[in-house]
């Protein structure tokens, strides 16, 4: 087996289907043995900052000496970004090694149960190559929580960013519902951090307390004090129970992070006894691609996926903070799951002065056309393709002194991202 015959044996069902549920998952992990049985580490839920906490989490614990198996989703450039050990990414070939000695598994187990899904096989497939490599996980739920494939773990630390109205058509209309489809990846026992407040904190406060769980939350039992550094990201001090650091760097940028990093040192803690230097130093280390990256000068070129409104809006007020009144032009796709609509008007709160639709082709046909975009947002909008095209003529649009942000799609941000800017 080739890696693309690899890709497209676990994508059989298409990229975009799923089944949700944890079941199917459980029972091929059940029949490997338990992989993840007795691996300690973080599940790592929430509409927006879970990649970065996750990833914050992962340098820090490598920091400490760990071998740190990390499973992020989505991929920007490569679908082997799914699986690292020590933010290293599986090679082509362990993917297909991996695979195929899963297949038998997988088979037997969809003549019981149904076809497993894309997702519920490279979760399988992750854990049976990280468990004999790592002795910590760090797992970044993909979709809501409770019907995740990932759910099927107990790592023994939960961790909720916050909720926001991300994926309705699964994981329901109000903040109260996907409060509770996150909350639902709190097991007995757990440690849990959370950065969420309101009817989000209620409810998480409520999934704990019937778990039995211990909590920290963000600006209660957890805090953090912040000092921007522009591009260079922030200077942090985080505190809580029975741990404190001052003046910790980070390098991630946009006014969200430092909050972030505070539930990543938080989580740390809860797994370990890290020490403050490891904590220095895998904050100083961390890296997430794809999140107001800055990738060419002259003009900028940032990208950034955020892709429900509040990611957007957060991450434009902090692009805003950073670039002044300097010209902006912006790139924008967005799959059809979505609604236009809402990205839009997130869209519009950037003030962008020009702004150039496009879709990625790695979306496979789910991006909303892009000239329907363009008459959508109105004004002097352009609809350009491929792509590349449409960040070419940004660029010409920004000038060398503008600023051109890339947004609205992780496949777009992964696009661009992997050719030569």
């Amino acid at each position: 087996m080739t890696y693309p015959e690899a890709l497209a044996y676990i994508s059989q069902l298409g990229r975009f289907g799923m089944k949700l549920g944890t079941q199917r998952t459980r029972a091929i992990l059940d029949r490997l043995g338990q992989p993840d049985h007795g691996l300690p580490g973080a599940l790592v839920a929430g509409t927006n900052g879970k990649g970065s906490t996750a990833a914050c989490l992962a340098s820090i614990l490598h920091a400490a000496g760990h071998r740190v198996g990390f499973m992020p989703k989505p991929h920007l450039v490569s679908y082997t970004e799914r699986v690292q050990v020590d933010r290293t990414p599986i090679t082509e070939q362990e993917f297909v090694q991996t695979l195929e000695a899963l297949i038998p598994t997988f088979e037997a187990i969809a003549r019981e149960m149904g076809q497993a899904t894309e997702f519920e096989m490279l979760t399988a497939m992750a854990l049976a190559f990280l468990a004999p490599r790592v002795d910590r996980l760090v797992c970044e739920v993909g979709l809501g929580g409770r019907l995740d494939a990932t759910n099927a773990l107990d790592l023994g630390v939960a961790v909720i960013t916050n909720v926001d109205l991300d994926h309705q058509k699964y994981l329901g209309d109000t903040i109260e519902e996907i409060a509770n489809e996150k909350a639902a990846i709190i097991k007995s026992g757990n440690r849990v951090i959370t950065g969420c407040d309101g009817v989000a904190l209620e409810i998480v406060e409520a999934h704990a307390r019937k778990a039995g769980a211990t909590l920290w939350r963000l600006g209660r039992e957890v805090e953090v004090e912040s000092t921007s550094r522009g591009w260079d990201g922030h200077v942090v001090s985080v505190a809580g129970p029975g741990f404190a650091h001052r003046d910790l760097k980070m390098p991630l940028v946009g006014d969200y992070q430092p909050d972030n990093a505070a539930l990543a040192v938080a989580t740390a803690h809860a797994l370990d006894d890290v020490e403050d230097e490891a904590v220095r130093l895998g904050l100083a280390q961390t890296t997430w691609p794809g999140r107001l990256q800055v990738i060419a000068t002259a003009p900028r070129v940032v990208l950034d996926g955020g892709h429900n409104p509040a990611a957007m809006t957060k991450s434009g007020v902090s692009l805003r903070s950073l670039i002044g009144s300097e010209r902006l032009v912006t790139v924008f796709a967005m799959l059809s799951e979505r609604d236009p609509v809402q990205l839009l008007a997130a869209l519009r709160t950037l003030r962008p002065d020009a702004a150039v639709f496009t879709e990625p082709a790695s979306a496979g046909g789910h991006a909303i056309p892009a000239g329907d975009l363009a008459a959508m947002f109105g004004g002097t909008a352009e609809a350009v393709l491929p792509a590349p095209a449409a960040l070419d003529r940004a660029r010409t649009l920004a000038g060398r002194a503008g600023n051109v942000l890339v947004c609205g799609s992780f496949y777009l941000v992964g696009e661009i991202l992997g050719i030569n800017v």
